[in-house]
């Protein structure tokens, strides 16, 4: 280990060094543990993240297929082709209700500032310098 002292006993500061070497490596051995476990958990949010992506692929096209069954099921009653411009319609006028109201929650999110928490602040700072 270091040199012994009087009692057989290593000195105090061959005993820090090796302490403080064994701490080294500890610590480096726990930064390499916690980069191997993070690297597996981002690996696992990327799987994740590409079989979320495929699900909502495959809905979509489910969903373009529902439409097109509302179509073929409609064109028992009139025209195929007005069966599918009804379709179609209902698909846009579906469009433009989403988008108004997308609108409307875009003015109530804009500017994006928190009014409440600076008019506070502002009471908060009047009332300490009164």
């Amino acid at each position: 280990m270091g040199t012994n002292g009087h009692n057989g006993q290593p000195h105090v500061g061959a005993t820090a060094k090796s302490v403080a070497e064994h701490a080294s490596t500890l610590t480096r051995l726990e930064i390499e543990l916690a980069l191997i476990e993070v690297k597996k958990k981002v690996a696992a949010l990327g799987v994740g993240a590409g079989m979320a992506a495929g699900a909502g692929i495959l809905a979509l096209f489910g969903l373009g297929f529902l439409f097109a069954t509302a179509g073929i099921a409609l064109s028992l009653v009139v025209d195929p082709w007005l069966a599918f411009l009804i379709v179609t319609g209902v698909l846009f006028l579906g469009a433009g209700l989403l988008g108004m109201l997308a609108v409307g929650a875009f003015k109530k999110g804009t500017p994006p500032v928190p009014e409440k928490a600076i008019r506070e602040a502002k009471l908060t700072t009047t009332a300490l310098k009164s």
